[in-house]
């Protein structure tokens, strides 16, 4: 069986967050076909690389991220 789905992507250039970045450099994050968590793609002139999380390992790493230790 041929199963089609829309998932729905959002991507934009690196340049106005990074200053490490070039103009061809991107980052696209692709919801899930079940919802369950996202594809995130980072482009980095010749190297792209591609992480998959699910919402809670999404909300642990900004978790993390944003720890401060007292």
């Amino acid at each position: 069986m041929i199963s089609v789905s829309k998932r729905r992507a959002v991507s934009a250039g690196l340049t106005p967050y990074c200053p490490f970045a070039k103009e061809s450099d991107f980052i696209e994050v692709t919801n899930f076909t079940n919802g369950e968590g996202y594809d995130i793609c980072i482009s980095r002139g010749n190297t792209q690389q591609t992480v998959s999380l699910t919402h809670g390992e999404l909300e642990l790493l900004q978790v993390l991220i944003g720890f401060k230790e007292e």
